[in-house]
C-alpha cells in the first residue's frame, strides 16, 4: 500500500513529532510527582546516563525511560505497527532502536543504577494508569518517597480523569 499523503507532507508530519516532553511523559511524571517522588528531567545526570533517561530519580538511583510502543517497537501491542511503505527502513529503524535500549539499559544496570521502562500505551487510560501506579509503587517503594506512611494510608490516586489528562498546558480530556 502507497503513502496517503506527498513525500513533501510525510517529512513535515514526521518532522512534528516530538522527542521531549511527550504526552506519556508529562503523564508519568505527573504520576510520580502524586506519589511523593522528587526526579530530574532534563539535569546533568539525564544527559550523562547512557541512553539519556527520561526520568532520573537520583534518592532511589532509578532510570525511567517512558519508550512510544512506535518508535521503540513494543511487541504484541496496538501502538505498534510495521508501516506497509518503506519496509526495509522502518524495520532497521526499530529494529536499531531496540538494539539501542537494550545497551543503554545493559549499561545503566553495570553503573548500578536500577532501570525501568513505561511504555506509552500504559498512560493511555485510567485502569492501564492504576496499573502502572501500583507497578511503579512497588519497584520504587512509595514508603520511602512519603516519608514512611504507614502500610494501610491509601495512595494518592493520579488516575481520575481530571489528574490524568490535564497535565502542563493543553487538555486532552474533559472533565466530568
Amino acid at each position: 500500500m502507497t503513502d496517503i499523503w506527498s513525500k513533501q507532507k510525510r517529512s513535515e508530519v514526521m518532522a512534528r513529532i516530538r522527542g521531549k516532553d511527550t504526552r506519556p511523559e508529562r503523564v508519568v511524571r505527573s504520576l510520580l510527582h502524586r506519589l511523593g517522588f522528587r526526579f530530574t528531567v532534563n539535569g546533568p545526570r539525564n544527559r550523562g546516563l547512557p541512553g539519556k533517561p527520561d526520568l532520573v530519580l537520583p534518592k532511589h538511583r532509578c532510570v525511567l525511560y517512558v519508550h512510544g510502543c512506535f518508535w521503540h517497537g513494543h511487541a504484541g501491542c496496538r501502538g505498534f505497527r510495521l508501516p506497509a511503505s518503506n519496509v526495509e527502513f522502518w524495520s532497521a529503524k526499530i529494529t536499531g532502536n531496540k538494539a539501542r535500549d537494550r545497551r543503554s539499559l545493559r549499561a545503566v544496570r553495570a553503573l548500578g543504577w536500577k532501570a525501568l521502562v513505561v511504555w506509552e500505551c500504559e498512560t493511555r487510560t485510567v485502569a492501564r494508569l492504576a496499573k502502572l501506579r501500583q507497578r511503579l509503587v512497588r519497584e520504587l517503594g512509595w514508603q520511602a518517597a512519603a516519608g514512611g506512611v504507614n502500610a494501610g494510608a491509601a495512595l494518592p490516586l493520579a488516575a481520575d480523569e481530571v489528574a490524568v489528562y490535564q497535565v502542563g498546558k493543553r487538555t486532552a480530556g474533559k472533565r466530568k
